[in-house]
């Protein structure tokens, strides 16, 4: 039992976490339990990463500026560190979940709970493991943020919610993908497609195996349902189409888009998207859902495919046929180009607030400071297969980054991360990038890789202003969108191409960016940015290090052993415990 001044001490702690948060915002608990399971998604048994059992994970459903506390246990025979893909966390990126910023959850049974507002958000993000290519093996899920009642949605309520999480996926162990990497080997072509955890569909006998469990989604006729789809995929951009079936785009990773209909849209690694689809066929027979792989080579990466069923309840029959079709070119990038920029932010919808999205001129704000990051195919560094950015592949240090400064920990990191390419060799480093709170930044990615990757900014969404061919010059912002760009959080970048994003910088933290593509980040295709607030002495703009956080490298002999497994576990029951948490935050209220 602990003591009654350890009691006190995490209860005020927290209670000021929901004081800083505003504390007449709702709160919501969950307990997420990762272990390993036996699953054959693809008809060979293999071990997979599950969450509270389930592979996938539960779906969280919060409202927007609920104050969410997320007990994590980790049951794994590895260390565990889960992000919140899309959630900005604003002034805390110690809860943000990558190595940067949080010491892992050692493996035993240890506990984190992640404790974060999910502060003027709405939309369709999701959860995933951030360490040891873990995400290849399952342990996500879909985080789902609902409007307040008091804000309209863009569109009339629909009739029901549709979650698919869609992904290439390995037959090998994450840990043997981690190996393959490690000896300097490409993972190579994927083993099949997911659909909510389950294999294909045996639309085609010599292709797909008898025995395989396939995802059937049940709907009625007449309906509009929205589906949400994330990619949480290794590294496969996936076009995903529903048989007949028109796909109204309406929400991507947190704002509104411009309402179009399609009849298929690449989804690339990362990436989330919200469609109205509605019920309008006349049931003949069910109808395929596809997730097919976009990029290569159809006729060897034919069976990298994901294939489910959409039920009617008056359905009169099974799904027969051929799969609908892709776009006609599977190398046509110029076209995917195209429908990436199509995706445009609906200026006048309210998002999280009542006031329009387009209300945020970003297109008349001047920029502060300029970035190029440029990527190449992975290269040897010191005898070993890394990726970079701007020649630099990136070596996490041993303290996360705020831990450091916090305790003065010197030579943790290097705030000397360059702007643009430099003329010199590739190496292994800790370079982050000193980026100016309340800039306004403009950051052009090059990629001259040869695939198609996926480039992600945590703490912020940023405006997708222009993508093109070719080497980017000063001349491409002549075609940027300053109007009504999309922003978002992940981005595609297109080999032999570039994207252009731009970003507000007024969330103070230290923020990753990186490679989607799980094996370009496994291998060093990431960097920080440390955005600090130099005239904040009193925790107004950057929340102070949680009481429960844990420490490692060289803090790590401040780190206590843990003798309970979760904060609730001090109250009982979690009603009691937050009961007490709301009480304390009226009294610190009332004090101040």
């Amino acid at each position: 039992m602990a003591s009654s001044s350890l009691l006190v001490h995490r209860v005020c702690y927290i209670a000021l976490f929901f004081t800083l948060c505003f504390a007449a915002d709702p709160f919501v608990n969950f307990e997420l339990e990762y272990s390993y399971i036996t699953a054959s998604p693809l008809g060979v048994p293999q071990q997979v990463v599950a969450v509270n059992g389930k592979f996938p994970g539960p779906i969280l459903n919060v409202t927007t500026n609920y104050n969410v506390v997320v007990d994590v246990k980790n049951k794994l025979d590895e260390d565990l560190l889960v992000t919140w893909s899309g959630i900005q966390m604003r002034r805390t990126s110690w809860q943000d979940g990558v190595l940067g910023t949080n010491c892992p959850i050692p493996k035993g049974g240890w506990n984190f709970t992640y404790q974060f507002q999910v502060k003027d958000q709405i939309g369709s993000f999701f959860y995933a493991p951030s360490v040891n290519m873990q995400r290849a093996a399952g342990g996500f899920g879909s985080f789902i943020v609902t409007n307040r009642n008091i804000i309209p949605i863009p569109f009339s309520p629909p009739d029901g919610d549709i979650v698919i999480i869609i992904g290439d996926w390995y037959t090998r162990s994450h840990k043997t993908l981690r190996k393959d990497l490690d000896d300097g080997k490409q993972l190579g072509m994927p083993d099949g497609v997911l659909i909510n955890g389950k294999g294909p569909y045996r639309y085609n006998t010599t292709l797909v195996p008898d025995g395989i469990d396939h995802e059937t989604i049940n709907v009625h006729p007449g309906k509009t349902y929205r589906v949400r789809v994330h990619n949480v995929g290794v590294s496969t951009c996936l076009n995903f189409r529903i048989q007949n079936h028109n796909l109204l785009l309406v929400e991507t990773e947190g704002y509104y888009t411009s309402q179009q209909n399609y009849t298929s849209v690449d989804i690339h690694v990362g990436q989330s998207y919200t469609f109205l689809v509605t019920m309008d066929q006349n049931a003949s027979s069910d109808y395929y859902i596809v997730a097919s792989s976009r990029f290569v080579n159809q006729t060897i990466w034919q069976k990298v495919t994901g294939v489910g069923i959409l039920h009617y309840s008056n359905s009169k029959g099974k799904a027969a046929g051929s799969l609908p079709d892709p776009p006609n070119d599977v190398y046509d990038t110029s076209y995917a180009l195209n429908q990436a920029m199509s995706i445009r932010q609906n200026v006048s919808a309210s998002g999280a607030r009542p006031n329009p999205q387009g209300s945020f001129h970003y297109g008349q704000i001047n920029v502060t400071d300029f970035y190029l990051l440029k990527s190449v195919p992975p290269v040897s560094i010191d005898g070993k297969l890394r990726a970079t950015f701007n020649g630099i592949s990136f070596k996490n240090p041993v303290t996360p980054i705020r831990l450091a400064d916090l305790y003065y920990v010197k030579g943790d990191y290097k705030l000397d991360f360059p702007t643009k390419p430099m003329n010199r060799p590739p190496k292994v480093d800790t370079s982050i990038i000193n980026a100016t709170y309340k800039g306004f930044i403009e950051i052009v990615l090059q990629n001259n890789d040869t695939v198609v990757q996926s480039f992600h900014m945590d703490g912020y969404s940023f405006f997708v202003v222009g993508m093109g061919f070719g080497e980017w010059t000063e001349n491409n912002r002549g075609s940027y969108n300053r109007w009504d760009a999309i922003s978002r959080s992940t981005t595609q970048v297109f080999p032999g191409g570039w994207t252009a994003v731009l970003v507000s910088l007024d969330n103070v933290g230290v923020w990753n960016l990186r490679a989607e593509n799980l094996d370009r980040w496994y291998l060093g295709q990431e960097t920080y940015m440390r955005i600090i607030n130099p005239e904040d002495h009193s925790n107004k703009t950057e929340m102070p290090v949680p009481d429960n956080a844990l420490y490692c490298g060289a803090l790590a002999s401040m780190q206590k052993q843990q003798k309970v497994s979760s904060a609730t576990t001090l109250f009982g029951s979690s009603e009691l415990f937050f009961t007490l948490l709301l009480v304390l935050s009226a009294v610190i209220s009332l004090v101040s």
